[in-house]
């Protein structure tokens, strides 16, 4: 996978924080929380299955689109349906 560097200002209570969180759950450094905690929110809280590659992504966008074009649903509850399904 590849990886880019950024930087990332955050407030020095905030730090101390996730310092000590850290330490105290088995992260190997801040950096390591920083991206488990923006992967859980981003693909965890939202329930998005990170496993789907951009192919993928594509083909069920485009699935998607032609549902609502073709009208294949009477309501929203019902498309809903359809793709949890």
């Amino acid at each position: 996978m590849e990886t880019k560097q950024i930087n990332l200002k955050i407030p020095i209570n905030l730090l101390d924080a996730a310092q000590n969180y850290v330490e105290n759950f088995g992260f190997r450094n801040i950096q390591d929380l920083a991206t488990e905690s923006i992967r859980e929110k981003i693909f965890e809280k939202n329930k998005f299955d990170e496993n789907f590659n951009e192919e993928e992504i594509e083909i069920i966008d485009n699935l998607i689109e032609k549902i609502i074009k073709n009208k294949d649903f009477s309501t929203e509850e019902e498309l809903n349906k359809i793709l949890l399904e």
